[in-house]
């Protein structure tokens, strides 16, 4: 398993990220230990978790940081797993009531406390910001969140649904003034563009090619979330609802034909071509499935040429099939 060096840190993470958004509630006790225990064995040491998750389930927020910890004190594979964590997320409703100033810097600090607990732990070793606030000055965050990493409670700092002119507002910050500043970028990204617009919701984003270039021009490594578009390539219903759209049919259908020709799944094909942008990227897929863990995590096996990629995306009029 390929692993990518965190920028300006000694974090080295594998390049196929496991997503836990509802561990410890649909996914849990022997059958999680299993699922993570497996995921190592395969090469993976890159953890994603949140303050967050799982909020929307009844077990309610802190479910999966609470079950993270306990599969990792279970294990005794603390030192060999990036756990990431995230906090400085908006309001849920009720079942995750949350101040306006979801952001501030003390509100931050209550959350990596409250993770901190959750996991049991001293030091989390990277730490988002699961959502940005335009209200909150770039040097106001940067200056708090460098004030935990010298209190030893955080190694690295990460944005996630961050525009890319704020992340370069709040490193050139950073760079200016000896700091540390967003080592990595967690934000939507698949080979699927999802049905929903950032205009809907400003909290979130997706990468565009604007974007991508600018990550790659920068050299910082992305994160990508709803890295399978929800099994999109696989035909699920979740995938359907959330990416089905006349682009993507046409996307899944060449995705299939790579897949017939290199004798692999569509859902592999679909990482790999993540797998094979630039800048670095780290798919997150979450999953309760041993067998599909490993499909997914076999697709780091998958190698694409450089016109296999664009065609994935754009097609070619002048073939019919993949170079």
């Amino acid at each position: 398993m390929r692993r990518v060096t965190l920028p300006h840190t000694n974090l080295q993470v594998s390049v196929m990220c496991l997503g836990t958004a509802e561990l410890g509630a649909y996914l849990k006790g022997e059958d999680a230990v299993h699922l993570v225990e497996e995921y190592l064995n395969l090469g993976g040491n890159f953890i994603d978790t949140a303050h967050c998750y799982a909020f929307w389930t009844p077990a309610g927020a802190g479910c999966s940081e609470r079950e993270l910890g306990r599969i990792i004190r279970t294990l005794g594979v603390r030192e060999q797993v990036v756990v990431a964590t995230k906090g400085g997320h908006s309001a849920g409703g009720a079942d995750y009531p949350r101040p306006d100033g979801y952001m501030s810097p003390e509100v931050v600090a209550r959350d990596l406390t409250e993770s901190l607990e959750r996991l049991q732990m001293e030091t989390v070793d990277l730490y988002y910001l699961h959502r940005d606030d335009p209200r909150v000055p770039v040097d106001e965050v940067i200056d708090s969140l460098n004030e935990h990493i010298r209190a030893g409670r955080v190694r690295a700092i990460g944005a996630s649904n961050w525009s890319t002119g704020r992340i370069e507002q709040a490193n050139r910050y950073a760079s200016e003034n000896g700091l540390q500043g967003f080592v990595i970028s967690q934000v939507q990204w698949s080979l699927a563009v999802p049905n929903w617009k950032v205009t809907a919701d400003p909290t979130t984003r997706y990468v565009t090619e604007e974007d991508a270039e600018w990550y790659a021009r920068h050299g910082i490594p992305i994160a990508a979330y709803t890295a399978t578009a929800s099994g999109y390539f696989a035909g699920t219903q979740k995938g359907e609802e959330g990416f089905g759209n006349p682009v993507n049919a046409e996307r899944r259908e060449r995705a299939r034909q790579l897949a017939e020709q290199l004798g692999v799944s569509p859902t592999q094909v679909a990482l790999a071509w993540l797998l094979h942008q630039k800048p670095a990227v780290i798919p997150i897929f979450a999953t309760g499935n041993l067998e599909h863990l490993r499909e997914c995590m076999r697709a780091v096996e998958v190698s694409l040429s450089a016109q296999q990629v664009e065609w994935l995306a754009r097609g070619n009029r002048r073939q019919e099939g993949p170079a």
